[in-house]
């Protein structure tokens, strides 16, 4: 049995699939196509803005006096995206292969459903801790990368780029959760929240301490672990929700620099610009305003 796999720069990933398997077969198989398709779609989708914003980043090296950010543009970090990269990669196979082998997947979820423990919820809570702790460090005196203004912005960036990207695979992919509660498992949104607070707390106090970075990786592998064990998620949800959650963060820091030194310059010019973050108690985005 043999599957046709082709890309075009216009319609995206093409998938055909054998004529000559049983109807009820085929419809499983053409239903994992479908969620394959969509999720590596995204994948392109989402390296490919990642691609153009790092070379705008690294193609703009003007400086900005008195902020927080470097007056040069780093290398083009292919290897940083080994990780996220790898952890999506592993979602994606573990989401789409599963209903046909005994992989993660299989064998984490049979392990929750027939000892049924008793659901401990702290993952609700934990998912945030690792992006508040770089406020709380701030407060107490331990200083990180970027001043109050920057750090905040680069946030509610990562933010942006996670929501956007876990909400349109959750209604896409329509993967059933595995206690079939809802169809928007796939992929993990609070781990996807506690990998970007990692990703944030690291970037912060990397040069600082690396054990404040490696604690919110502590508790960002925590929240996965405890969506499995409240049998919320799959092991493809979280291993791509963590995925995501990194890149989100990455992404945010290497076009962070271009975006500041371009409002700087319009500043300069007589044209006051601002972005930030906003939530209003049920959504959230960025807020843009110049004065003309």
């Amino acid at each position: 049995m043999f599957m046709r796999l082709a890309f075009c720069p216009t319609h995206g990933i093409h998938m055909s699939y054998p004529k000559d398997i049983h109807w009820d077969n085929q419809l499983i198989f053409k239903n994992m196509i479908l969620k394959i398709r969509k999720a590596i779609n995204f994948i392109l989708l989402f390296f490919s803005v990642f691609t153009l914003s790092t070379y705008s980043a690294y193609a703009d090296n003007n400086p900005t006096e008195n902020d927080s950010i470097p007056t040069t543009s780093p290398k083009f970090p292919y290897k940083q995206l080994i990780a996220p990269a790898a952890l999506m990669t592993l979602g994606t196979i573990e989401v789409t292969l599963a209903p046909k082998n005994r992989l993660l997947n299989y064998a984490i979820g049979h392990e929750v459903i027939n000892h049924q423990p008793e659901k401990f919820q702290i993952d609700d809570i934990t998912q945030y801790v690792p992006a508040a702790s770089v406020y709380a460090l701030n407060l107490v005196g331990v200083k990180g990368k970027h001043n109050f203004k920057d750090r905040t912005i680069i946030l509610g960036l990562s933010t942006v780029f996670m929501a956007a990207s876990v909400n349109g695979l959750k209604y896409t992919a329509r993967v059933e959760r595995p206690d079939k509660s809802a169809k928007n498992s796939f992929p993990s949104g609070h781990t996807a929240v506690a990998f970007m607070g990692a990703e944030f707390l690291w970037q912060e106090y990397k040069d600082v301490s690396i054990w404040y970075g490696i604690a919110g990786y502590a508790v960002a592998t925590g929240t996965g672990v405890f969506r499995m064990y409240n049998n919320k998620h799959w092991f493809g949800d979280v291993a791509f929700g963590a995925g995501i959650g990194i890149l989100s963060t990455k992404l945010a820091y290497w076009i962070y620099p271009s975006i500041e030194r371009k409002f700087s310059g319009n500043r300069k010019n007589g044209k006051n610009m601002a972005l930030y973050p906003y939530y209003n108690g049920t959504q959230g985005g960025l807020s843009f305003s110049v004065q003309l």
